[in-house]
């Protein structure tokens, strides 16, 4: 059974720094785009950062200049860099991939969530 599984969430002060991780498990055959979204209370889910097989990439206007994705295929997994970040970054953050699994037809899968809490 595919599941993406998130790691890296926390408690940090503005301007500091975390780094998520996503890692994909199961038999799986490729991994097209994969991506994190995050979701405050009472807010839309919204895309942050996306990032294809071959490496290209797509960012929310809101953390151009702090976030950096990035991905290792060969480990099925997604990290997001987060820099300089702000108390307006405090949401759940969601990982998010198009997977092709061995034994079926690809769909889309999500993972569990992370929290991400920044103080001022």
């Amino acid at each position: 059974q595919v599941q993406l599984v998130e790691s890296g969430g926390g408690l940090v002060q503005a301007g500091g720094s975390l780094r998520l991780s996503c890692a994909a498990s199961g038999i799986i055959f490729s991994i097209n785009t994969m991506g994190w979204y995050r979701q405050a209370p009472g807010k839309q889910r919204e895309l942050v950062a996306a990032i294809t097989r071959g490496g290209r990439t797509n960012y929310a206007d809101s953390v151009k200049g702090r976030y950096t994705i990035s991905r290792d295929n060969a480990k099925n997994t997604v990290y997001l860099q987060m820099n300089s970040l702000k108390p307006e970054d405090t949401s759940d953050y969601y990982c998010n991939a198009d997977i092709i699994p061995a034994s079926s037809s690809g769909t889309n899968y999500w993972g569990q969530g992370t929290q991400v809490t920044v103080s001022s």
